[in-house]
């Protein structure tokens, strides 16, 4: 496995970004997990998460070469804002357009939510990845089944999705691109999407390339 994977920051630190943070933990893969109200309100939590993983501010995650960010939709906004642009850095979309409690779809007008989500992240290479699962299925051991739990992604950048997936194989996933942001996005976004929460398991003895491994159960 690639061990020089670029430095990972996160926004968000609600059930995704606190379920992501505990994959690179369970990795010893190293990150800056952030949230509004700053460090100090995250201290007790990184602990209990792994010495890999420490508390910084929103502006010390989102200056490294991944980012994640997972905020509940209506959050974004402010959650981004003033942000320096990303120049080409690679930020991870792991939100999805619903509103707690009640799960209230929100009106994209006919765009994914990765293409709104990048309007607020100028510079970024978005890839949507992460947001599938629930996310006790996305910090627990991806192999516990006999096989590798699938994780999706999607981007419009070949190079980006290429270090996400070197991260998602990293973290003992099985990785499959689905395409561009308006076609791959859709599949994996809730609500709406048919791939939402379906634990898949990549059965693969050898990691030979995608097409040609074997066969993959629900």
């Amino acid at each position: 496995m690639n061990k020089s994977l670029p430095s990972i920051g996160i926004i968000g630190a609600g059930h995704i970004g606190a379920a992501f943070a505990r994959a690179l933990a369970r990795c010893s893969l190293p990150a800056i997990l952030s949230n509004s109200r700053g460090p100090e309100s995250l201290q007790a939590l990184a602990q209990t998460i792994g010495t890999s993983i420490r508390a910084g501010t929103r502006e010390e995650a989102a200056a490294q070469a991944i980012v994640l960010v997972a905020v509940n939709w209506s959050k974004l906004p402010s959650a981004l804002a003033g942000l320096p642009d990303f120049e080409g850095r690679i930020v991870i979309d792991a939100n999805n357009p619903i509103e707690a409690p009640l799960f209230k779809p929100i009106d994209l007008h006919g765009r994914t939510s990765s293409q709104s989500f990048a309007d607020l992240v100028p510079g970024a290479r978005v890839v949507k990845a992460f947001n599938h699962l629930r996310p006790q299925l996305l910090f627990a051991d991806p192999t516990a089944r006999g096989g590798r739990r699938v994780l999706f992604f999607a981007g419009d950048d070949a190079h980006a999705k290429a270090q996400v997936s070197a991260l998602i194989d990293q973290l003992g996933f099985a990785g499959i691109d689905l395409g561009t942001l308006a076609v791959g996005g859709r599949m994996t976004q809730f609500p709406g999407g048919p791939l939402p929460s379906l634990e898949l398991v990549q059965f693969d003895d050898n990691r030979t390339p995608l097409h040609n491994r074997g066969s993959m159960h629900v």
